[in-house]
């Protein structure tokens, strides 16, 4: 699910603030610079989950004994799935 600008925008507002007030890190860019970076890693952060999960729910597609979406069965093989594509896009560790 995509997030509207504002809620983006409000969420990089709200972690550099974070990372400020607990001295995490030290700014040497301009605060406004730093934000709009953080938007645009949140921003392709989402498209990459979005590609994700329209690949796992392909695959869950061609199974030949089909799954319904929300039980058990469909949970457990969305998480595996989705594991092994994050991996791939290298956003997690094999």
């Amino acid at each position: 699910m995509m997030l509207s600008e504002d809620k983006i925008s409000h969420l990089s507002h709200v972690l550099l603030k974070g990372l400020m007030d607990q001295d995490l890190i030290d700014l040497v860019d301009d605060a406004s610079d730093v934000r709009r970076e953080m938007k645009r890693t949140i921003v392709a952060e989402l498209k990459i989950g979005e590609e994700i999960d329209q690949i796992v729910r392909k695959k869950l597609q061609t199974y030949s004994k089909k799954l319904i979406e929300g039980s058990p069965e469909w949970e457990v093989m969305y998480k595996k799935l989705s594991r092994e594509e994050e991996v791939k896009k290298g956003r997690a560790s094999g």
